[in-house]
């Protein structure tokens, strides 16, 4: 089994456009001693506050934004390519109806209590500082609001400092 190695964020020579846009990642958080988690397609990495950061969004609906909520802190994972199918599964299947954690095969690990999965190849652990819901009259351009939000379900944006990467060795 190999292990993870902690690496520095501006070590972190990762595409967030490639990393996150195309290959995915899990969001996970945990509540009351239960782990959730959904794949995302939308986020970022960055420098704000003068703090290394990350940000996701998450819509009302899902059922790991009551996790997201309910925790000071969330990972996210990234897998290789041979995890493709597994990572449309855990987003399309909700925590609500079966322990789709469990019929994935992935195995929760904590660090600072904060849980994340072994399978993975890349981690990244997060503290959140900010959370605000998208709002109608906030888009600049709103074709886009139009487009991906015909249902009025925004999401919520979240910025969070990263506190520790791992790498897989």
């Amino acid at each position: 089994m190999s292990k993870f190695i902690e690496v520095k964020p501006e070590e972190f020579n990762e595409s967030p456009f490639k990393l996150i846009g195309k290959d995915w990642m899990l969001i996970t958080a945990e509540k009351a001693g239960k782990v959730n988690t959904m794949t995302a397609s939308w986020g970022g990495f960055g420098v704000m506050w003068g703090k290394n950061v990350a940000y996701i969004v998450i819509r009302p609906q899902r059922y790991t934004k009551e996790f997201v909520d309910n925790s000071a802190t969330f990972s996210l994972s990234f897998f290789d390519d041979s995890s493709r199918k597994m990572l449309s599964y855990l987003g399309t299947t909700s925590g609500r109806d079966e322990d789709k954690i469990q019929k994935s095969n992935l195995t929760v690990i904590h660090e600072d209590s904060i849980p994340y999965f072994e399978e993975a190849t890349k981690v990244v652990l997060c503290k959140k500082l900010f959370a605000q819901e998208y709002k109608p009259e906030s888009f600049i351009d709103q074709k886009i609001n139009e487009k991906c939000y015909p249902d009025s379900d925004h999401h919520t944006l979240y910025i969070a400092e990263v506190t520790k990467i791992f790498i897989k060795e």
